[in-house]
């Protein structure tokens, strides 16, 4: 039996890369992405071309990485959640209470990022670009000066998620576990009225229009990033391999200081649509942050990062947080 040479056509096909985000359409992100989509289509002369499912229309982010093991999707952008899913020592970077700053963040996460990588790599995907939610911050429908009114309120937490679900429990909060596409709809009915998000999150998927009031302090950084399947990354040509990998990489980048920049100014617009902050930094005691921390990091170590990971990002923090005291920054 003889086999068919390819004709031109086959061999000319294009590959295409299935890929699927929470991002609304239009949002900061989403633009982000779809302008490296957009160069990579081009400088590949259509070789290489995404196929965009924004909006959380693939499902949540643990629903698309299982589609993605099964082939149906390549790829994806995911905030710490579905990130963890893979790359559990990740979610290190989202330790309730622990970063000042986003320089911090910045230090913390270069020295990291090589073992990052690494781990992404292990667990059959390729980590194409570091991005980031922001700092997030609680959003109500009511009133919440004190951790005793929040601890009253119905909190939404995101259902599945180890770190939140530490966070709460070292809070001694009960939330109401639902999917991130069930929060709308949810708020709407008022199954919930707290929910948590970085500003520009809360804007971009609409939660904004259902609260009245947000926190000052925020609770946690949120931590994002591009993935492929190692699968689909391997059957790439290495000039594909390379451009897919530096075009993702400079545009999230790029999507760090533009998240960062839009998240002030949605703070901003908030404020002026009448949204009130009640939840301010004097209203937590240093001690009750420290109780909360401890305990949460208590039951991280060993389940979502080892020990000496934990060490080395405390080393990391000290050494930058003592460079900084020397230089009077």
């Amino acid at each position: 039996m003889s086999i068919a040479a390819p004709t031109s056509a086959q061999a000319e096909r294009p590959f295409v890369l299935k890929f699927a985000s929470l991002a609304p359409e239009g949002s900061t992100w989403q633009n982000g992405l779809q302008a490296a989509a957009d160069e990579i289509k081009e400088r590949s002369g259509g070789r290489l071309v995404f196929r965009m499912y924004p909006g959380g229309v693939a499902g949540d982010e643990k629903d698309v990485l299982r589609k993605i093991k099964i082939g149906q999707f390549h790829g994806g952008a995911f905030t710490g959640v579905g990130l963890g899913e893979i790359c559990p020592s990740v979610r290190v970077m989202e330790v309730p209470f622990f970063f000042r700053n986003y320089a911090e963040v910045d230090h913390v996460s270069h020295d990291l990022m090589p073992r990052f990588a690494e781990g992404f790599e292990r667990n059959g995907f390729k980590l194409l670009g570091w991005m980031e939610v922001g700092f997030i911050q609680f959003f109500s429908k009511h009133p919440i000066h004190s951790l005793d009114e929040l601890r009253q309120s119905k909190v939404w937490m995101w259902e599945g998620d180890p770190l939140a679900e530490a966070f709460f429990a070292a809070s001694d909060i009960h939330p109401v576990p639902l999917s991130i596409t069930e929060v709308l709809t949810s708020l709407s009915t008022n199954l919930i009225d707290t929910v948590y998000a970085s500003p520009l999150g809360a804007i971009a998927l609409q939660w904004a229009s259902k609260v009245h009031y947000m926190s000052e302090v925020p609770m946690a950084n949120g931590i994002a990033g591009v993935v492929v399947s190692k699968q689909f990354f391997d059957r790439l040509p290495a000039d594909l391999q390379a451009l897919l990998v530096e075009v993702v990489a400079r545009h999230s980048r790029t999507l760090i200081e533009r998240t960062r920049a839009d998240n002030q100014a949605s703070m901003t617009v908030m404020k002026e649509r009448g949204i009130k902050v009640t939840f301010d930094r004097a209203s937590l005691q240093p001690e009750e942050v420290r109780t909360i921390q401890s305990r949460a990091i208590e039951h991280l170590v060993g389940n979502l990062f080892p020990q000496e990971l934990w060490d080395e990002v405390l080393g990391s923090l000290r050494e930058f947080r003592a460079e900084q005291a020397a230089s009077g920054s």
